[in-house]
């Protein structure tokens, strides 16, 4: 309610704090289900919105009494930026419907996915006196998003600072499917689209795709193919997500029994499930996210024989590793420390443009 840390910190610097302090939560449940996240459990399915003089009320009291305020709104989202007002048709059957997602395996048909109410908050919030910039740093679901080229095109004009975050987190339909995702095709249109406002708008914009390894139900073979699909797209993952069981997540169930509960559990019938637990597989599913880390290459090399894809070891941009080792390099893959996962932030880089 004060718009600050409790006083007994004193001057100290918070980075939490600093990360939100100019940011608005417009709204709190998600409808998406992904198994590896517990957001629906904790917050609910049914998306609660705040309405929007509550919204733009908070903007001002950001503006009057938040000390260090520029201008800039950091983020107007919440759990997803793009759900805001979104709701089952007809409240009879939101009350009876017991699906984990409505957006998968494809989106519901008694599901509102209009964002006409998105965008008109966006364009009241702009109007604030003294906001000079509005951000939206929350990640957009990329599969509702396509249903709104005119939510994209007033996102990509106004509300994007140059790299904007969403999560695919895998290419191949066996993980997605466990972790309740659309297929990568989805992804694809929404770069077209995303790209072609960014062009209309005069403005030179990348999208920062967020990965995971080692999600249970996921294959040697799976990653090696994520990762010719980032090689392929000129991706290089600085930071990535190796999957760890987290309290109230499907996927840890998964993890935990080897059992998949989306098919439905039966004696002697459930569909099994490859929970990713030893410490090497998990270190090479992390090592096909960063296929280009000379460190990585001697492990990477080694299961490509194993798999049978020595094709893939050489000079070639086809290829996903050279044979070569650079002087120095290649020897602390092997003497790590357990991996750990590095949060949901993630910096890419596409050729030609500098890490930030």
């Amino acid at each position: 309610y004060a718009r600050a840390p409790h006083p007994s910190y004193g001057d100290a610097k918070i980075p939490a704090w600093e990360m939100i302090k100019f940011s608005v939560t417009i709204m709190r449940g998600c409808f998406g289900g992904c198994t590896f996240c517990s957001i629906t459990e904790h917050e609910g399915r049914i998306i609660q919105s705040r309405s929007e003089g509550s919204i733009l009320r908070e903007i001002e009291r950001i503006r009057d009494k938040t000390p260090g305020f520029t201008g800039v709104i950091s983020d107007v989202g919440g759990p997803t930026a793009n759900m805001y007002r979104m709701a089952c048709k007809d409240p009879k059957v939101e009350a009876l419907c017991r699906r984990p997602s409505c957006v998968f395996p494809d989106i519901c048909p008694n599901l509102n996915t209009s964002h006409d109410d998105l965008i008109r908050l966006y364009r009241k919030v702009r109007e604030v006196q003294g906001v000079k910039k509005v951000m939206v740093a929350s990640g957009v679901r990329y599969d509702l998003a396509v249903e709104s080229p005119a939510y994209i095109k007033e996102l990509v004009t106004h509300h994007v600072g140059g790299y904007l975050k969403i999560a695919p987190e895998h290419t191949e339909r066996g993980p997605l499917d466990k972790m309740m995702k659309p297929g990568i095709g989805a992804y694809n249109r929404f770069k077209q689209m995303f790209d072609a406002a960014a062009k209309q708008a005069g403005k030179k914009y990348y999208l920062i795709p967020y990965f995971i390894a080692a999600h249970p139900g996921t294959t040697d073979e799976d990653m090696m193919n994520l990762a010719l699909w980032l090689k392929t797209n000129r991706y290089r993952a600085d930071q990535v997500q190796t999957f760890l069981p987290s309290p109230m997540a499907t996927a840890t169930a998964m993890y935990h029994t080897g059992v998949n509960p989306l098919r439905g559990v039966r004696h002697g019938g459930s569909d099994k499930v490859e929970a990713i637990k030893g410490l090497r597989q998990r270190r090479l599913h992390k090592a096909f996210l960063r296929y280009h880390d000379p460190d990585n290459w001697p492990l990477l090399r080694e299961a490509l024989k194993q798999m049978g894809r020595a094709d893939l070891i050489g000079p070639r941009p086809d290829q996903l590793v050279p044979a070569h080792q650079p002087p120095g390099t290649g020897k602390a893959a092997g003497t790590r420390r357990p991996v750990r996962p590095a949060g949901r932030t993630q910096r890419f880089t596409t050729k030609g443009l500098p890490m930030k």
